[in-house]
Order: structure tokens, then C-alpha cells, then sequence
């Protein structure tokens, strides 16, 4: 499309590319938008060395006159996006990218394939917090994934609520708190479980949490206070009915006096199963699988559509809207701005689009933050203020946004159009 666009003499003409999620799981009441600080890093970055350039001339792929445009590729437009942590709707401009044609075509790829992954673990991530009530949430999906995706699931998974990951290197790029237990293998290794404890507990303190299914759960729980004693910090159950054992567990903790020692479940949990165990004497729960493939929907079906374009190619030529007409996949033409309506009670009512700049009233909280200024990043922020942002943006919504079962987004998207006189 750049080749082509070099050499109509439009790949200069300035427009607006938009990214949204045209409709939501329809198991899901709100996204997550997450990803922002990743693609940020990614554009600051985003360059075609000699290596690539002279992969894509061996090739074939593009000729001279694109690649020496390739390679003096610098993004020099500007971006506006929903904060990250944000709650999302259908219709929602998360990402706004103004520019050249050819400047802001080329980052199609690049947006959408961090948007789509770190917005759908976030939203199945945000769901498994509301589910557990409170309880912390342990990001275990490391060995269930690519080795880069769990590393950016694992920020996703902190970013909506999670308390820690098992993933080092997400904990040493990201500085999440991280935390672990054993596995299997360990105490399968030793002579006998009483063994692995104590070579556990020697090297861990007392503090440590002991993996107690791998034989007998009842053998299990008896041999870890015997050797720890009532300050022993944890036990883990990673297989059976958990609801069930995590009860039994409970009450042979307490029985010893072990009233502090923590039970912590883990085994193929999603929000369903979160739930289920609501009432159970559980105190922690490692999420895996579910959590780094989205719960089901691994990723946020987000698209990137050009919405509006010049005619000419002068710096100063108006926009006009385009859009496209498929059916199934239409699209609204216009530059677009947005704002979350708000009840008297600061509770959110709707999602408003507008495709003009508009005055914003005292119950609208404006969504679109400038991210990038003529090609300079602009926009970055500590993890932790996007984690804060999600706390206030799920709070905001109406109950209903907490529901598990299927049923329509929890505010609905208004679409406001300029009216000519």
C-alpha cells in the first residue's frame, strides 16, 4: 500500500486512522484497554535497519523509491489514545492516529497486534479480580504461552488488579511483585514428600507455601505443620474439588492451630471457577491458562480504519470523513472524539462518540489523551497510574458491568453526529 501510495502521490496526504472494537464477547460487559506503554516503546523504536531493508530488496517485496522512503521512516504525527486501564465500549476510539497516509498506515500492524493481546488478558484479567472479591490473584500463565506474550500478559494481569506473577522477567521489566511455589517435580525428586518439605522449608523459611497434592492432601497438610509448625505461610492445592478440599484443608489447618496459614488454589481457574469458589476457605488463587489466552477470547478483535483523509496533500487541507460500507464491517467516517457520560451520583450512564470537537459538559469525563506530538512521545506514565486509572474506571460503571453471564455492554454507545445548519 505505501508502493502504491508513493506513487499516486497520495501517500503524503494527511489522515486519520481510528482503532475500535466494533461489538464485545458477548460474555463481556466492558474492555480493558491495555498495551499503550508497550506500543509507545515499539514507536519510539519503530525503524528499518539495513538488515531488513536489504531483506526486503533481496526479495522483492518493494521497490527502490519505498525503500529509500523505509528508510528514512521517522513518525512524525500525532496519536491520541483512551488511558490505559480504561474501560472500553463498542465504538470506542481507543487509539487515534493522525499523519501522513503512508506514516500512519505502516503502524497498522504494530497497534493492533499489542492492543488486540494486552487488551484481551486484561479484560478476561479484570473479570477474574471482580470474581475473586478481593482475594489476591497470582499470574501463573508463564509456560501456557509465547515466551514474549506471558511476560505481557503478566503486565496486563497486574495492570487490572492482579497482585503478582510467577514471571521474573515481567517482574524485572515491569518491577511487578512476583511470587511462586513449588512444583510437582520437586517433591517427586526427593525420597519422599516429608524430604521436600523440609528442603523447602530450609531453604525458604517457614514462610514458604507447600505444594500438598502430589500424594495425599490430609498426609500433606499433616506433614507440612509437623515440620513448619503453626507458622508455616501456605499450603497449595492444585488438583480435585477444589471448593471441597480447600474446606477440608481449612478446618485440619485450624484444628493444629496453623489459623494463619494461607490456602491457595490454583488448576485450569477462569472467572467461573473463581466464582464458584467465592464461598470456600480459599485465600489466593494462581491463574494460568485462562488468564494468557483471554479466558476463551484471546484477542480484543480490535480493527484500525482510516475515518478520514485530505484531498490535497498541503499540510492545511480539511479532512474530509470516508468510511467504509461493507456489510458486516461498516465502519463511521470522521475524526472522532469521546467522552464517558456520568450520572449525578458520578456513576457512568454512556459512552459518547462524537465525529466533532465538542464542548464537553460537567457530567462528560473526556477519554482521548494526547499520546504523541508531531512524531515526540508525549504520553508515557508509570504502570502504576494505569493500574489506579482501571480500579477508577471499573468502579465508575453501573453493577451491572460485574455480571459473568452473557448480556449486553454495560453502558451503551451513543453516537453523536455534527448537525449542519
Amino acid at each position: 500500500m505505501v508502493q502504491g501510495a508513493l506513487r499516486s502521490g497520495a501517500a503524503h496526504r494527511r489522515t486519520v486512522f481510528e482503532m475500535f472494537a466494533r461489538r464485545l464477547p458477548e460474555t463481556r460487559r466492558y474492555g480493558v484497554v491495555a498495551g499503550t506503554e508497550r506500543f509507545l516503546a515499539a514507536l519510539e523504536n519503530f525503524r528499518f535497519d539495513s538488515e531488513t531493508l536489504d531483506y526486503l530488496s533481496r526479495a522483492d517485496v518493494v521497490d527502490d523509491a519505498t525503500l529509500s522512503w523505509l528508510a528514512d521512516f521517522r513518525f512524525s504525527g500525532n496519536i491520541w489514545g483512551y488511558g490505559e486501564g480504561e474501560c472500553y465500549f463498542p465504538g470506542s476510539p481507543i487509539l487515534v492516529v493522525e499523519g501522513s497516509f503512508a506514516e500512519a498506515c505502516i503502524l497498522e500492524t504494530l497497534a493492533l497486534s499489542i492492543f488486540n493481546h494486552d487488551s484481551a488478558v486484561a479484560s478476561a484479567a479484570s473479570r477474574m479480580v471482580t470474581a475473586a472479591g478481593g482475594r489476591p490473584l497470582i499470574e501463573m500463565g508463564g509456560r501456557r504461552t509465547h515466551e514474549e506474550s506471558a511476560v505481557a500478559a503478566a503486565r496486563a494481569a497486574y495492570l487490572t488488579g492482579f497482585a503478582t506473577t510467577s514471571n521474573l522477567e515481567a517482574g524485572r521489566r515491569y518491577e511487578i511483585p512476583t511470587a511462586g511455589t513449588s512444583a510437582h517435580s520437586f517433591t517427586l525428586l526427593h525420597d519422599s514428600e516429608r524430604h521436600a518439605f523440609q528442603t523447602q522449608l530450609d531453604a525458604l523459611g517457614h514462610g514458604t507455601t507447600l505444594l500438598i497434592d502430589t500424594y495425599d492432601v490430609t498426609r500433606g497438610v499433616a506433614t507440612g505443620i509437623e515440620l513448619a509448625g503453626v507458622d508455616l505461610g501456605g499450603v497449595r492445592i492444585d488438583s480435585g474439588d477444589l471448593g471441597v478440599l480447600a474446606s477440608q484443608v481449612r478446618r485440619q489447618l485450624d484444628e493444629k492451630g496453623a489459623k494463619n496459614t494461607r490456602v491457595i488454589v490454583t488448576g485450569d481457574l477462569d472467572e467461573y471457577a473463581i466464582q464458584a469458589l467465592a464461598v470456600a476457605p480459599v485465600d489466593a488463587y494462581g491463574v494460568g491458562t485462562a488468564l494468557v489466552t483471554g479466558s476463551g477470547v484471546p484477542t480484543a478483535s480490535l480493527v484500525y480504519k482510516l475515518v478520514a483523509r485530505a484531498h490535497g496533500g498541503g499540510a492545511h487541507d480539511p479532512l474530509l470523513p470516508v468510511a467504509k460500507r461493507s456489510i458486516g464491517k461498516p465502519s463511521r467516517g470522521g475524526r472522532k472524539w469521546s467522552t464517558r457520560g456520568l450520572d449525578d451520583s458520578g456513576k457512568a450512564t454512556a459512552e459518547y462518540v462524537y465525529d466533532y470537537k465538542p464542548k464537553f459538559g460537567p457530567l462528560e469525563r473526556p477519554l482521548l489523551r494526547h499520546l504523541v506530538a508531531d512524531g515526540e512521545i508525549v504520553g508515557r506514565e508509570p504502570l502504576g497510574e494505569a493500574r489506579e486509572r482501571h480500579v477508577r474506571s471499573v468502579a465508575e460503571l453501573p453493577v451491572s458491568a460485574q455480571r459473568m453471564s452473557r448480556g449486553e455492554p454495560a453502558i451503551p454507545t451513543v453516537f453523536e453526529q455534527r448537525v449542519n445548519a
